[in-house]
């Protein structure tokens, strides 16, 4: 065998190669590109107003429906009866807003005051603010996240032994908006 056809199989191993590595790479993109792909989100928005209703119908409890602004949805809702964590009862719901901001809400029943202690670690009590004739404590976290972490900015207020706690990474005007309708739902359903 010569030197010169050694030369030319090992090249064209080489050739080979890089032939099949593009034809491989080529066909990838090609099934990439012609797979549908869903665009929709992949959290159902939850009809936070069913839960809560079936919630104090069962339970009678003053259950909190609060009322969110326009181009905002409920993403999570829950009730649980004796969680186990110091309350009796407790209610949550989460909203999701147009720039994908966030805003929780949790109402417990027969608040532990450990277990409050627990939600507000790492927070520091800054002020309070009035929505009608109801007052909010003011908590912030004592160092800066960026990105905000859920419980960052925590407002909170009580009638008699239950709780309410509205927290999240929406500015604090929208979080303001939120509470003023929070109060006029407290002072609703509580006698």
């Amino acid at each position: 065998m010569s030197d010169a056809a050694a030369k030319r199989r090992a090249r064209q191993t080489v050739t080979n190669l890089v032939l099949a590595l593009g034809a491989s790479v080529g066909l990838v993109i090609a099934l990439v590109m012609i797979v549908p792909r869903d665009d929709s989100s992949l959290v159902k928005k939850v009809d936070y107003v069913s839960v809560a209703k079936d919630a104090a119908d069962s339970t009678s409890r003053p259950v909190i429906v609060p009322t969110i602004q326009s181009g905002w949805w409920c993403n999570s809702a829950r009730w649980q009866a004796n969680p186990g964590d110091g309350t009796d009862a407790s209610w949550y719901a989460g909203f999701v807003g147009p720039k994908n901001e966030y805003i929780g809400m949790t109402q417990t029943f027969t608040t532990n005051p450990t277990w409050l202690a627990i939600q507000l670690s790492g927070l520091k009590q800054t002020g309070s603010m009035s929505t009608g004739a109801r007052t909010w404590q003011v908590w912030k976290t004592k160092e800066t996240h960026v990105p905000a972490k859920t419980k960052d900015y925590v407002l909170v207020t009580g009638q008699g032994r239950d709780t309410v706690l509205v927290y999240g990474t929406a500015s604090e005007s929208q979080m303001k908006a939120f509470v003023t309708g929070v109060s006029e739902q407290i002072s609703t359903v509580y006698p």
